[in-house]
């Protein structure tokens, strides 16, 4: 896996276990700011796992206890059902599965429970290979000051986390009403705001586009649904099927949502290049 993952895709964006401690929980919303941006200072380890595997959660555990022996490396745990972007990145294909991460790019994985020995020694492995590469390892008191976060992504992070959508979203606008490219502060809006959306959304909409395709409230509705439950292709392919059915004002609507889910991704994510061609097949 090393250095053959592209993790760009979730450089912007939704939980973890209670069977697991949750102090290092990492979901999409905070998956750049915990793991990308942080493995730049220290090997960042992700812990993906399952609530249904024991092992992964016995894993987990150990991971938790060993993190807290030494500031040479951070550990980011990551329910893996819950975050199917992440672990589709990471190219996860067993539970457990454990990544190191520096620099913003994979360094070194295993993939299921490992005796605590060989995990102690899989981790030592990890941070020599990135002494004297990275600031923040085995340099002493020095490499243990971070560089401070900016306070405005901060106050709108922990508001999200707390599910104050309405307190995120104007944290970020007024992050854009002073620097109105800044790529990351629009990114993270736009993922507010479809999240906030589907929060009221009707979770019998799936069923009720299915029963009428033709109700286009329903299925831009099972749409957003769709993508929240990482189910993207099933959301472009209902939304895909509506432009082809509809025409004149209904069309443009159906386009322009559909054009807005596309933005949650990165522009160069394989998927969004598929569906922009399918898009331009159904419009032309």
């Amino acid at each position: 896996m090393s250095g053959a993952v592209d993790l760009s895709s979730l450089k912007q964006p939704p939980a973890a276990a209670a069977d697991v401690p949750d102090g290092h929980s990492v979901t999409e919303v905070d998956f750049e700011t915990k793991v990308l941006r942080r493995s730049a200072q220290v090997p960042v380890v992700v812990a993906l796992y399952s609530q249904r595997s024991a092992g992964s959660i016995e894993l987990v555990k150990l991971l938790e206890q060993l993190a807290g022996e030494t500031t040479d490396w951070e550990l980011a745990t990551i329910e893996a059902e819950a975050n199917m972007r992440i672990a589709q990145a990471f190219g996860v294909q067993g539970i457990p599965t454990v990544v190191a991460v520096a620099a913003g790019q994979p360094l070194a994985d295993f993939t299921g429970n490992q005796p605590e020995e060989q995990v102690r020694q899989w981790l030592t492995a990890v941070v020599d290979a990135v002494r004297g590469k990275l600031p923040g390892v085995g340099a002493g008191e020095e490499a243990e000051v971070e560089e401070p976060e900016d306070p405005r992504f901060v106050a709108a992070e922990e508001a999200l986390e707390r599910g104050e959508f309405d307190t995120a979203v104007a944290a970020y606008q007024a992050i854009l009403n002073t620097e109105p490219n800044n790529v990351e502060a629009k990114a993270a809006l736009r993922q507010v705001q479809f999240i906030a959306r589907v929060q009221e959304l009707d979770p019998s909409a799936v069923a009720k586009a299915d029963a009428d395709p033709s109700d286009i409230d329903a299925g831009l509705a099972a749409a957003d649904l769709e993508m929240f439950n990482q189910q993207p292709e099933q959301a472009f392919d209902r939304l895909i099927a509506l432009v082809k059915r509809t025409a004149g004002d209904d069309r443009t609507r159906v386009r322009t949502h559909l054009l807005e889910l596309f933005e949650l991704f990165d522009p160069a994510e394989p998927i969004v290049v598929a569906f922009r061609r399918k898009l331009a097949a159904a419009l032309y």
